[in-house]
């Protein structure tokens, strides 16, 4: 995709987000509620550090149902971060899941994956509870959180040990994901992270014409990290070749990696409101 469509994609996209928001759609001016270290993987066996990472917070309205919930995975290159709600998610009408999941060192692929999916499982369960919708789930984060999310939505033998087709998300939203292996997985076989490798734990091996619709989004490409917006790029372009429907790439002119994410959020926004539609 070259630059010019990118820009108008975002153009469109940010005037229709921010449209959602200054209506408050869904939300008017209902009050939110913050629950907070909700373990995702109980039983015996699980290590303190287990326990102590595998949790997540659900920001949800008060009153409402049947609301689209975004899950959000934290960046931080799989060693690294803490989940946070992204404050440009709060008050849009819909349900925030922000989950932790365990890091390397103290575990190494594909651990960063089993929580991921563990995670995204127990919203599949549990988010009626919180006035979300099972058929509105959608999946995001940044950086290693975009990665892992590309990871649960694409390969769908993560989810499938819970029971979950992932094909039931409703909308796959990584920002500036890794598109080849990640470099953290890379550092573990002793690969540098200038060596690209695409394997099984390369989101692009798992492209597939039936995945969920996708929006990519990355930072400047001339600011952004080794080759970032170039993976995603490619990315794309096999989604084209797969025959997928509904995929889009944005390039955020003048943001880096770290910076891209805020001023994606409206994107966000305006992706799940249009893919929530009855």
């Amino acid at each position: 995709m070259n630059a010019r469509p990118a820009i108008a994609t975002l153009l469109a996209a940010l005037g229709m987000g921010f449209g959602f928001i200054s209506r408050g759609q869904d939300s008017g001016a209902g009050a939110y509620r913050l629950e907070k270290n909700l373990p995702y993987r109980n039983g015996p066996g699980l290590s303190e550090y287990a326990r102590e990472r595998c949790q997540l917070d659900v920001y949800h309205p008060v009153a409402g149902t049947n609301l689209a919930t975004v899950v959000w995975f934290h960046g931080g290159g799989l060693t690294e971060g803490n989940r946070s709600i992204p404050a440009g998610l709060k008050e849009q009408g819909i349900v925030v899941v922000a989950a932790n999941y365990r890091l390397h060192p103290k575990v190494q692929a594909p651990v960063y994956i089993e929580d991921a999916a563990a995670a995204v499982a127990w919203v599949f369960r549990q988010i009626p509870n919180y006035a979300g919708a099972t058929n509105r789930i959608f999946v995001s984060g940044h950086s290693a959180g975009g990665y892992l999310a590309a990871m649960v939505g694409l390969d769908r033998r993560w989810l499938g040990h819970h029971g979950v087709d992932a094909n039931q998300i409703a909308g796959l939203i990584p920002l500036s994901p890794q598109a080849i292996t990640h470099f953290t997985i890379r550092k573990e076989r002793g690969i540098g992270d200038k060596q690209p490798v695409i394997d099984a734990f390369a989101p692009l091996f798992h492209v597939r014409g039936d995945a969920p619709p996708i929006l990519l989004v990355t930072g400047d490409r001339e600011r952004e990290l080794l080759g970032r917006y170039e993976e995603n790029a490619y990315f794309w372009r096999m989604f084209q070749v797969h025959g997928h429907p509904d995929a889009t790439l944005v390039e955020l002119k003048g943001s880096d990696h770290g910076s891209m994410a805020e001023p994606a959020l409206p994107l966000i926004v305006e992706f799940v409101k249009r893919h929530s539609r009855p």
